[in-house]
């Protein structure tokens, strides 16, 4: 395996996930900001190793594998860490239930992507646009509840961010269903054959 930029910024993501724990937790004023900027520049590096390996053919199957898990690894843990720690006036359970819905969803269709690969049918279950609009709304959302504190002491960061989730939330179960139709025939005539 060589080691390239993309494949580096794909491996700094999932390194950076317990400094990222550890500062969350951590009894000081700034370890929300820092956090933030942890998990934004995650982010960030999600779109530059993609971009990068694209345009200056440095792709990987290594790579294609390791750079969803990496991004499912950050977002699921940063989910887990802000239902630990609700951000927001409201009840745990409303940061709980988009926070499964995402995580769940995430688990069910790497399964279903991972089973249609082995027949054959991966093209049914590629990414789809709502699923980048989600993913866009999800890494918004995050941020601004890791952050927690008002804006100019009166925007609700957190509870906007709350909001954000929900929507993310919502189109991750759209795109789940999408998943699953395109996915359906193949499904079920696996059920009927007894596959």
């Amino acid at each position: 395996m060589r080691f390239n930029l993309p494949l580096i910024l794909t491996l700094s993501r999932i390194a950076v996930i317990p400094v990222f724990v550890l500062i969350f937790y951590l009894p000081v004023s700034w370890a929300n900001e820092v956090c933030t900027w942890l998990f934004v520049g995650a982010a960030i590096t999600d779109w530059l190793d993609g971009m990068i390996a694209r345009r200056f053919g440095m792709t990987s199957r290594f790579g294609a594998f390791l750079d969803p898990v990496a991004d499912k690894l950050m977002v699921a843990v940063a989910l887990i860490l802000l239902v630990d720690r609700n951000p927001t006036p409201f009840p745990d359970v409303l940061i709980a239930i988009p926070a499964a819905i995402i995580v769940g969803r995430e688990i069910t269709i790497s399964a279903l992507r991972e089973w249609m690969a082995e027949v054959g049918e991966q093209a049914k279950v590629a990414v789809s646009y709502i699923g980048k609009i989600k993913t866009t709304a999800q890494l918004i959302a995050l941020p601004m509840m890791i952050y927690r504190e008002p804006l100019w002491g009166t925007v609700p960061v957190a509870e906007l961010g709350l909001y954000l989730l929900y929507l993310a939330a919502i189109l991750t179960l759209w795109s789940m269903v999408i998943y699953l139709r395109g996915a359906w025939p193949i499904l079920r005539d696996s059920a009927n054959n007894g596959d």
